[in-house]
């Protein structure tokens, strides 16, 4: 008799087997990081990203510490294998590892506070066969 059943979990990945698809999340991940950076009662952020600031290497700002910098964006950047929404926000945070500034770091808490109200999103793999690719943009 086999003990083999539907999966639900693989290396932190949340697994729904439903009748049309396949939704992969990260939930539970999404929310112990946000607590584990004292994060759970601010305010959520409806974009990852400030849309009219541009994060370059900011010299004169006041240096942050590397390590939790880099611990934030490190969990961040596993978050990003069911969350595209957030891969270019982060990717951009992680360019500046080696001399994060307070600009920086806000950029990360900005993106922590909306992986904070969108916990529940994930990817959606459907059974159905057609290639299909579906993207939304919101641009002026």
């Amino acid at each position: 008799m086999s003990m083999v059943g539907k999966l639900s979990c693989f290396l932190g990945l949340q697994i729904k087997q439903k009748n049309d698809g396949i939704f992969i999340s990260q939930e539970k991940y999404a929310r112990n990081m946000v607590k584990k950076f004292g994060l759970e009662q601010a305010r959520n952020k409806r974009t990852p990203t400030v849309t009219h600031v541009k994060l370059t290497k900011n010299t004169e700002g006041v240096e942050v510490d590397h390590k939790l910098y880099r611990s934030k964006v490190a969990n961040l950047l596993y978050l990003t294998a069911s969350r595209p929404d957030i891969a270019y926000a982060v990717g951009i945070c992680a360019c500046y590892q080696a001399d994060p500034h307070i600009t920086h770091l806000e950029a990360v808490k900005r993106i922590l506070k909306y992986v904070h109200g969108t916990s529940d999103f994930g990817m959606m793999y459907s059974y159905d066969t057609t290639p299909t690719l579906v993207g939304y943009c919101d641009a002026d």
